[in-house]
């Protein structure tokens, strides 16, 4: 990896594990400070019956956590779908293309286990990179109206063109 002119460390994505649960925390209070609530929300989704371990991952470089990005089970008009988020990375950390290393490793998992999209909120210049386009395109409703314009789906490959609907997240997010 190059950040201005610089060769960074090499970033190794791999699934979380129980020994990362602080530095994953660390990570997001980083990212979005403290009052943003998105370590409290990691928390209350591992807690939570829509975790799914297999779709949490970590960035690390010389052995120290710098990012992580999770999956959740989430539903469109009942279907299974997933819910992308939180993605944070260490402010140092950021625009090295760690996070987008996360998104490949994420999207790749989720594929190879057979999920039909991916669902989030998020910055319309930065996810359609990774092939997100608006959800109204293919007809999924954000649980609030006002979050339309950054409101993404990723399809993937057993994607059906009938899944419509209204999106519904993991509890957690419900209980923000």
């Amino acid at each position: 990896m190059w950040r201005r002119g610089v060769r960074l460390p090499d970033v190794l994505i791999r699934r979380e594990v129980v020994a990362d649960v602080d530095a994953i925390r660390a990570v997001h209070r980083d990212a979005f400070g403290a009052a943003g609530g998105e370590a409290g929300l990691v928390d209350a989704l591992r807690a939570a019956k829509e975790w799914i371990g297999e779709l949490s991952f970590v960035a690390e470089v010389a052995g120290e956590v710098v990012g992580h990005v999770v999956c959740s089970r989430a539903w469109v008009d009942r279907a299974e779908v997933l819910g992308l988020g939180p993605l944070g990375v260490r402010k140092r950390w950021q625009r090295t293309g760690t996070g987008s290393a996360l998104m490949h490793a994420v999207l790749g998992a989720a594929e190879a286990l057979g999920e039909p999209m991916v669902v989030l909120l998020g910055h319309t210049d930065y996810y359609p990179r990774f092939g997100f386009r608006p959800a109204r395109e293919l007809g999924i409703m954000p649980p609030v109206a006002e979050w339309r314009a950054h409101f993404q789906v990723r399809t993937l490959t057993r994607y059906q063109p009938g899944l419509r609907g209204d999106f519904v997240y993991a509890e957690p997010f419900r209980n923000l």
